[in-house]
């Protein structure tokens, strides 16, 4: 883990993101005290669309409209 003053990483901030992107771990400093870190960011998970198709043709087969539609709640919502 590296330590830089916050002076050094207002100043090379993009050097220390290339080195943060390969998984190294850098504190800011001021004065000598500890005030931030960078670490790698985690990666987040790409939605499985099939996935997400899927889960919603369960949502409505288990929960019909009833004759419900879209016209007669964009009404139902101008009465309030």
């Amino acid at each position: 883990m590296g330590e830089v003053g916050s002076y050094e990483a207002k100043t090379s901030l993009s050097q220390l993101l290339k080195r943060v992107a390969k998984g190294e771990r850098i504190t800011i400093t001021k004065h000598g005290i500890p005030i931030a870190k960078l670490v790698p960011a985690v990666p987040r998970k790409t939605p499985d669309l099939k996935e997400i198709i899927t889960k919603l043709r369960e949502f409505r087969h288990h929960h019909p409209l009833k004759g419900l539609t879209i016209r007669k709640m964009i009404q139902e919502g101008r009465r309030f």
